[in-house]
């Protein structure tokens, strides 16, 4: 197993980005990636919509997003709606998400944004999380 898969040096906080719709997980996420861009970036994935590619969530889709960011620094999930937090709420409550999965309460392209500077600094999954919360408070006017 490698350092960053066991936790190790150089592990970073995964992130994952949960929508009703893939095409809007996939933009939050292009989004983040390219705002954050000059660093070495922390692993971020899109999980949105229906197998079958219609709106809604996809428990197994979200899960295996999480196993993909999850470098052992612990995974931060991000939601847009309703059932989207209802998924990830019954995957930690299930089990079926990396140690240290969290579900953050942040907005979720700002949260994103934040969240994936942060992290892609190497910061820890507290201040990781406590930077995409902080986005509540951007004000645009």
């Amino acid at each position: 197993m490698d350092a960053a898969r066991d936790g190790g040096a150089g592990a970073r906080v995964g992130l994952v980005l949960v929508s009703h719709s893939a095409e809007v997980a996939a933009s939050v996420a292009r989004l983040a990636v390219a705002l954050a861009g000059g660093t070495e970036l922390a692993p971020v994935r899109a999980a949105g919509g229906t197998p079958d590619g219609g709106f809604g969530t996809d428990a197994d889709a979200v899960a295996a997003a999480a196993r993909e960011a999850d470098e052992g620094a612990g995974v931060l999930l991000l939601t847009d709606l309703g059932s989207a937090v209802l998924t990830v709420k019954v995957l930690l409550a299930e089990d079926e998400l990396p140690p240290g999965a969290e579900l953050l309460d942040a907005p979720f392209v700002e949260g994103a944004v934040a969240a994936l500077v942060t992290a892609s600094g190497g910061a820890g999954r507290a201040e990781v999380a406590a930077a995409a919360r902080e986005a509540y408070d951007y004000r645009k006017v």
